[in-house]
């Protein structure tokens, strides 16, 4: 079994795409709750580098992946900058369908960047796969706490968490047998996490019981 899993520039394109699917939530959360431009850009910021930031901090991994990639806090100052202005049409135009899905990919990608981080600095298993676990949520529950409400992660008993748990198994255990290449594991067990947290929210599926 491989210690680093994949190759840095692909981690690096899985980065970027989690953080601009994060900073979309961060926008339509900040402008439910009227925000202007300073909170929505915080709140964005919060919601793209809060998972990760947790991660790199827990693996003692200096300095954070944002202050190392300046761009990233770069595109995110820029995005909230263009969508500011257009956010109340953007909302009109976007459904709650498209966000979750969108979320959903976000979990997804960053569930295994965190992952597959965790196991390039040396990590046992299931450290590692709790790193992806906190990577993939933690950034949306520093969204929601900073925006006034419980964390959807915490309250609407749909399993999201356990949807990125096990999808960093799924990836573990790809590269374990060995069957296909890393890189291919990543993207597999990315998509199976956004698949399994569709599925769950589509059927409304619970872990506790209704009363």
């Amino acid at each position: 079994m491989k210690h680093v899993p994949v190759h840095v520039s692909l981690i690096t394109i899985i980065e970027i795409m989690a953080i601009l699917v994060g900073a979309l939530s961060g926008f339509v959360e900040a402008r439910r709750k009227r925000m202007d431009i300073v909170g929505v850009f915080t709140v964005a910021f919060i919601a793209a580098f809060g998972g990760g930031t947790l991660r790199d901090i827990l693996l003692d991994k200096r300095p954070l992946f944002w202050v190392m990639h300046q761009e990233y806090v770069i595109l995110i100052f820029v995005l909230t900058l263009v969508a500011t202005p257009l956010m109340k049409t953007v909302r009109q135009i976007i459904s709650e369908r498209v966000i979750v899905v969108a979320d959903a990919i976000g979990l997804g990608l960053f569930a295994v960047a965190g992952v597959a981080q965790a196991q390039a600095a040396h990590m046992p298993l299931f450290i590692a796969s709790m790193m992806g676990v906190i990577t993939g949520i933690f950034g949306g529950v520093l969204r929601d706490i900073v925006c006034n409400e419980v964390p959807m992660v915490l309250r609407d008993g749909k399993p999201y968490a356990i949807c990125a748990f096990f999808g960093t198994w799924l990836f573990i255990g790809l590269q374990y047998i060995d069957t296909v290449s890393d890189d291919a594991a990543l993207w597999i067990s990315a998509a199976f996490i956004a698949i399994l947290r569709l599925v769950t929210w589509k059927f409304d599926l619970h872990l506790r019981s209704h009363h």
